[in-house]
């Protein structure tokens, strides 16, 4: 098991939520979520949670890909458009990262490659004499 599904693995919420690790390396990761009636708010469509999540752990997995480990310390979202099936895929990059900061985004995309959300994460990179 490498990094970024270990990682995931020991995330229990994501694993409640049926959260699927698909790849990960330097500074990017993606990530996917099949649909299913628990995923869906009261309008039929998948809760901004639920996306927000999916986005989240993403970035999380794609922010500690090296040796440094990193929290987040601000992040935001766009939703582009509803979705109430199917499959979500989470795409995260690397934008910049400094000792101390790293930038990313990440896209989430239907199986249609259609712009569901876009998230925004930046983290903070723990130096060891920080600790």
């Amino acid at each position: 098991m490498n990094f970024g599904e270990s990682f995931l693995t020991s995330d229990r919420f994501a694993s409640e939520l049926g959260i699927v690790y698909e790849e990960s390396g330097a500074g990017h990761a993606t990530l996917s979520l099949r649909i299913s009636s628990k995923h869906l708010n009261a309008h039929g469509t998948v809760h901004g949670g639920v996306i927000f999540t999916l986005a989240d752990c993403a970035f999380a997995i794609a922010c500690n890909t090296d040796d440094v480990p990193s929290v987040a310390i601000n992040t935001s979202i766009s939703y582009m458009r509803p979705v109430s099936g199917g499959i979500l895929i989470a795409k995260a990059s690397e934008f910049s990262k400094t000792k101390t900061l790293g930038t990313y985004s990440v896209v989430v995309l239907d199986g249609d490659e259609r712009k569901i959300a876009q998230f925004q994460g930046m983290a903070y990179r723990i130096q060891p004499d920080t600790r």
